[in-house]
């Protein structure tokens, strides 16, 4: 089983060193990007399950798009 920990920063040098203590626990740093990633993806499952269970509106697709093609150019 894999599982996700959100770790205060001043606590993780000594949860770390705990888990990697425990012969049958493999424990590895995520690197900042890849936390961002999991993060978002985690975001946009329970927005969808929200959208689902009709608690949440969808958005248009075309809006999404254009939203997105306009943050791409500011960015530029």
């Amino acid at each position: 089983m894999k599982v996700l920990l959100d770790i205060k920063d001043s606590k993780a040098p000594f949860v770390l060193e705990l888990l990697k203590n425990l012969p049958f626990v493999k424990a590895k740093n995520l690197t900042p990007y890849k936390a961002k990633v999991l993060e978002d993806i985690r975001d946009a499952v329970e927005e969808m399950n929200l959208i689902k269970a009709g608690k949440l509106e969808a958005r248009d697709a075309e809006e999404l798009f254009r939203e997105l093609l306009s943050k791409n150019d500011t960015e530029i």
